[in-house]
């Protein structure tokens, strides 16, 4: 609807100094035309909206209009009553008030809402630990944080999945929360977007020099097809498998390589067909020895005779450390 439109430009030029037409017509999905026409419409019901010429221009509200306009409606304010987790705020260096927030948040409802906003206050909360959490604080992210804030360049020390180590130079654009991990994204010293996971830096020191962000980068977009790209890139190995009943739930609980459990799983007492997906054949290979006699390789037959003789490798160390 246009009316809902209308707000949106209003809330997005009240929360940028300047904006250009194509970028509202692209955060708003409507031509260029269209938005001539929305601000034409902004003008003559008294909005000083302003459109500056030349390279720098764009529209902008007059520096002395101030619209108490939020835009917000009921279900805007359930999403924001679900807090991101204390974890990540700890982490963040962020004091924990998350009550007093969402109290001010359901203060600011009209009263026509407000009894529905308090019983929607308590129904999520969001945990991003680990079962296990260490209380050590992590210092490297706070000093990302900080070069992050001030748009400092860093120079870190950083651990490949195979224990190598290489030093860079990275300007930081952004920290993502994945699960319970922390994840830099930032341009390497080739300018090309890149992620690094913080538990892998193992070094990290200020370089005494700024960057210029780049203008249009946006970091929720960003990270959700570099998630995309990553995914399809990796290699799937479709696995075959016959698991006892007991250990169905031990396999499901995470639900990381299992794909497909039999339909009648729990009621029988019969080796269970299961389909599970990995990412290498070493990975397949040691999963099913990990389940020991409980777990049956069906297919891919040529991993059968892998996993044999990686299970006479395990008796054969242990028999050489037996007393003869």
């Amino acid at each position: 609807m246009r009316a809902d439109r209308l707000i949106s430009i209003m809330i997005l030029l009240q929360n940028n100094a300047k904006i250009t037409t194509k970028e509202l017509a692209s955060e708003l999905e409507v031509s260029d035309r269209t938005i001539l026409r929305d601000m034409d419409a902004l003008s003559l019901s008294g909005i000083p909206v302003v459109a500056d010429r030349g390279k720098t221009g764009g529209w902008r509200l007059m520096d002395h209009f101030q619209s108490q306009l939020s835009g917000l409606k009921l279900e805007d304010m359930k999403a924001l009553f679900i807090l991101p987790s204390e974890k990540m705020l700890e982490d963040l260096g962020v004091p924990i008030s998350g009550l007093d927030i969402r109290q001010k948040l359901l203060a600011s409802l009209p009263s026509a809402t407000k009894a529905e906003g308090r019983y929607y206050l308590e129904k999520i909360y969001i945990d991003t630990d680990t079962w296990k959490s260490s209380k050590e604080r992590n210092k490297t992210l706070l000093i990302v944080q900080q070069a992050l804030w001030e748009d400092k360049k860093l120079n870190i020390m950083y651990q490949k999945a195979n224990g190598d180590c290489s030093s860079r130079v990275v300007c930081p654009l952004g920290l993502v929360l994945k699960g319970s991990a922390w994840y830099l994204v930032a341009l390497n010293e080739n300018d090309k977007y890149r992620n690094f996971r913080l538990s892998r830096i193992v070094q990290t020191e200020f370089v005494h020099e700024g960057f210029t962000r780049p203008e249009h980068f946006n970091l929720s977009e960003y990270w959700k097809q570099s998630k995309l790209s990553f995914a399809e890139s990796l290699p799937s190995l479709k696995v075959e498998i016959l698991a006892e009943p007991s250990i169905i739930s031990r396999m499901t609980f995470t639900d990381k390589f299992v794909e497909k459990v039999a339909a009648d799983a729990q009621l029988n007492d019969r080796m269970v067909p299961v389909t599970l997906n990995f990412n290498t054949e070493q990975e397949a290979v040691a999963y099913v020895l990990s389940f020991g006699g409980a777990m049956k390789l069906v297919q891919p037959e040529y991993l059968i005779e892998r996993v044999i003789q990686q299970a006479k490798s395990v008796i054969e160390m242990y028999d050489t450390d037996q007393p003869k």
